[in-house]
């Protein structure tokens, strides 16, 4: 590896950490963080192993990892964590980055978000009959969450009157598009 690269992961690791709040080197890697997170199992990094990329800057390791869109952002690293390393928010600036770079090692992830942040800006909160109809159509699997239907049919989750706007949407829409230009900004 070139020094040059090297240097280019250093500094987008220290950045990944510095917007997310958190200081690397305070993880000494005890393992507390991987062994409560219930996503674990799907992950090609570990939590702690997150947090390793960026004390070494192996970013392209972490920006091509499926952990960063894997994660729940449930939080249980954090509360295990003696040192309160915030994993959730490092993976939420990981994928913000890889983003940028067009990388996105699990696409539907990616997808449900888009679909999802469409709906709020549309209703100003989560249709969820909406979002799971657009999320099987634009995935192509029509069929995927018809085990579901009942359920929903016998809590009315699917009457035509359920399906409605928050007063106030365009406060939802500038909240977001505040957040967008910060995001943007970084």
């Amino acid at each position: 590896m070139s020094q040059t690269k090297l240097d280019s992961n250093v500094e987008l690791a220290e950045k990944i950490a510095r917007d997310s709040d958190v200081i690397t080197s305070e993880c000494y890697q005890c393992g507390k963080c991987s062994a409560g997170c219930p996503m674990a199992h799907a992950m090609d990094l570990q939590p702690r192993e997150v947090v390793r990329c960026l004390q070494l800057g192996t970013t392209d390791e972490l920006l091509n990892s499926k952990t960063i869109w894997l994660c729940a952002s449930c939080h249980t690293c954090v509360d295990r964590c003696p040192n309160s390393i915030d994993i959730p928010t490092l993976n939420e600036h990981a994928r913000f980055e890889a983003k940028k770079r067009k990388l996105c090692a699990v696409k539907e992830v990616d997808r449900f978000n888009d679909i999802f942040m469409q709906n709020i800006k549309i209703f100003g909160k989560s249709q969820e009959a909406i979002l799971e109809g657009a999320y099987n159509v634009v995935t192509g699997n029509l069929m995927q969450d018809m085990g579901n239907v009942p359920h929903m049919l016998r809590q009315g989750l699917l009457r035509p009157e359920k399906i409605h706007a928050v007063k106030d949407r365009e406060s939802v829409r500038r909240l977001i598009r505040a957040a967008e230009r910060e995001d943007a900004e970084c």
